[in-house]
């Protein structure tokens, strides 16, 4: 089944100390917001890409997207104070309810196959998030010492893309931007609406790059899709 992306665009990136927005960084002659909006190129289940982004930015965005050929409809929007309200003016631009994918514009190492699954899960309980187990044991902390140790057997690290059906998760949006409450991420909405989020095995690959260290591993990653490319085509 078909769906739309909304990926907010317009950060700061002030971890990565860039000194502007770090989706604009090259990666091996490529800017990251390119790595992922190839992503969704390639996803025959996409219909469209929504790109929520600065208006003083906006030209800058779409020179890149000019300059990689991509042939899939790709709309822009004015984004917000806020990466919530960003997400809002983006789904306002939707206008079927189906299946929307919040996509975090820094993720560029999300597969396919994920994807996929998280949209049949979204379709069929309507709302579910891409997520990994914790793997490292868990502290609570106060003023610098332990409170106790966390059950990390019930702890999962959020990623996106996160999915919904559009009734879903604007419903969440409104009340949010009606009564002026703000959450961490999309899923947290929808949760805080009463409604159930399911939780798909997300991958540990799919990074949201963030600080400068994450630069470094992201090239790896890029050069070893590469290479798993060239070996394919070898042998067929």
């Amino acid at each position: 089944m078909g769906y739309e992306v909304v990926i907010p665009a317009a950060g700061s990136g002030k971890r990565m100390g860039a000194g502007h927005n770090k989706l604009f960084i090259e990666l091996l002659g490529k800017p990251l917001i390119a790595h992922t909006l190839q992503v969704f190129e390639e996803d025959d289940q996409c219909d469209e890409i929504i790109v929520v982004v600065k208006k003083e930015e906006e030209e800058r965005i779409k020179t890149i997207v000019r300059s990689q050929g991509f042939k899939k409809r790709i709309q822009f929007v004015a984004g917000g104070e806020e990466r919530q309200h960003s997400v809002r003016h983006g789904l306002m631009h939707i206008k079927r309810d189906g299946v929307v994918l919040i996509h975090d514009g820094a993720r560029p190492f999300v597969p396919l196959e994920r994807i996929s699954e998280l949209v049949k899960t979204a379709d069929a309980v309507g709302a579910a998030i891409l997520a990994v187990p914790v793997k490292d044991t868990v502290k609570s902390v106060a003023e610098s010492f332990i409170e106790k140790t966390v059950d990390r057997s019930r702890l999962w690290l959020a990623q996106t893309p996160q999915a919904f059906r559009l009734s879903v998760i604007l419903e969440a949006h409104e009340k949010a931007y009606r009564e002026g409450y703000v959450a961490t991420d999309d899923a947290a909405l929808v949760e805080w609406i009463g409604k159930q989020v399911a939780v798909v095995n997300g991958d540990e690959r799919n990074i949201k790059i963030t600080t400068p260290e994450d630069l470094t591993l992201a090239e790896y990653y890029i050069l070893k899709n590469k290479g798993n490319r060239n070996a394919n085509r070898t042998r067929l």
